[in-house]
């Protein structure tokens, strides 16, 4: 059985919490980059889809058709 390669960090260097602690750069809560090494790839899964809608809510994405 071959064992799955982690899920690659979102980070994209520029590390700056904002006032709700998301960090600017990769939208993920202060706990989520701290948590990041010790979660399992589902978790981290989720985190990115998290990250995704955070990025979306805030204008920084936009999401085609919508």
């Amino acid at each position: 059985m071959t064992q799955e390669r982690p899920v690659a960090s979102p980070c994209v260097q520029v590390c700056a919490l904002d006032d709700d602690d998301i960090c600017t750069g990769c939208q993920r809560t202060a706990a989520e980059i701290t948590r990041w090494g010790r979660m399992s790839n589902d978790e981290r899964r989720e985190v990115l889809v998290k990250c995704h809608e955070r990025a979306v809510a805030g204008g920084m994405m936009f999401v085609a058709g919508a």
